[in-house]
């Protein structure tokens, strides 16, 4: 935690809480990053090998996601060390008393992220009033069921691929990471005439030049099976996507998945940052220097929260999607036409973006 604080800086983290409940087995963190547009929003992530670090890193990206997306809200995150897979009867003990932890922590409105869901936003609501990203049977947008994340994706490519020239129809798409959404992404694009040419899990990596099932794909992991089990396309091991001849590469898993050590293996003209910080910093300058067009994850993956956001205020899905549309079409083009300009990497152009948003907003507070 010593580094969270070594990375202190003009805009947070404003509050760090640790959460430990022994009678539950729960060990959680909150980090409050940033409240100058608001109250803070952000996803409680849990699996077992979260960090601190992460966390921070994490909330970080939703202060300047949320910004750059013009949202009334700061950053936030939360992550709770434990498996997501555990029986249902003690995940919703887990999270109810999560939820009781942060009852008083008003400044954070919790939704979910990998290891939480729609079903567990729904337990914290019923505790503490508080959460987005509900069950549509109480009167929520469920972002991950719709695919908020994922359609915001393929609009961010739809603009971005202006800049480089490519057509949408027949572009080949890798997608690493097929779950709640990589799954929408690949979705989404192919119905914009994009072919799915390789996906990967935690398991293995399926490749198929002419085009994937993506259908298919998403009941195989409806039914709790794995992409191995897929037998319709070549089959190899899960880092094997990273070497996927295509045009859009997409990261949808966890953090750090391109490193120094294996960002010289993509074949790829554009990465759309779909999973939240899934390239260092290092990583990211190759790909600048290989002149691969980077969407910086807040900028691109930002339809969740949009949608939340939304929902939280009480709009409806249609509300939902034409706001994730436009807005998110809107930063993407103003981004990279900053970074062409500047001649710097998207990512710098969209943290002056977002730090514009964030010092004007705080120049309203009292307490910045």
């Amino acid at each position: 935690m010593d580094e969270m604080f070594k990375s202190a800086d003009e805009f947070g983290p404003y509050k760090v809480l640790h959460i430990h409940r022994p009678a539950v087995a729960l060990r959680g963190i909150v980090v409050v990053d940033n409240l100058a547009c608001g109250p803070s929003i952000g996803g409680i992530r849990m699996a077992p090998d979260v960090s601190g670090a992460e966390c921070f890193r994490l909330a970080r990206a939703m202060t300047f996601k949320n910004a750059a997306a013009g949202l009334p809200h700061g950053g936030g995150k939360a992550v709770i060390f434990a498996d997501p897979k555990m029986p249902a009867p003690e995940k919703e003990r887990l999270i109810r008393a999560f939820a009781s932890a942060i009852s008083n922590l008003d400044e954070y409105i919790p939704g979910p992220d990998m290891g939480t869901d729609e079903q567990c936003m729904a337990w914290i609501k019923d505790e503490i009033g508080r959460s987005v990203g509900l069950p549509r049977e109480i009167g929520g947008i469920p972002l991950d069921e719709i695919g908020a994340t994922g359609f915001g994706i393929a609009a961010a490519i739809d603009v971005a691929r202006e800049f480089i020239g490519l057509d949408l129809h027949g572009a080949r798409v890798a997608v690493q990471g097929f779950g709640a959404v990589g799954k929408h992404a690949a979705r989404f694009l192919a119905a914009k005439g994009a072919a799915l040419v390789a996906a990967s899990d935690s398991t293995a990596t399926v490749l198929d030049e002419n085009g994937l099932d993506i259908d298919a794909l998403i009941a195989l992991k409806a039914a709790g099976k794995s992409l191995r089990d897929y037998s319709r396309a070549q089959v190899a091991d899960a880092e094997a996507v990273l070497d996927a001849a295509c045009d859009i590469w997409i990261p949808a898993a966890r953090p750090d998945v391109l490193r120094a050590d294996n960002v010289g293996r993509l074949k790829t003209r554009l990465v759309a940052e779909a999973a939240n910080i899934p390239s260092t910093p290092e990583a990211e300058t190759a790909l600048h220097a290989n002149g691969i067009l980077v969407l910086p994850d807040f900028i691109a993956n930002a339809g969740g929260v949009m949608c939340a956001a939304v929902e939280y205020r009480g709009g409806s899905q249609s509300d939902a999607f034409d706001y994730i549309d436009e807005k998110i079409r809107m930063n993407v083009r103003a981004v990279i036409e900053e970074a062409r300009q500047t001649n710097r990497p998207p990512r710098e152009a969209a943290f002056a973006l977002a730090g514009r948003r964030i010092r004007t907003a705080a120049a309203t507070r009292r307490w910045r």
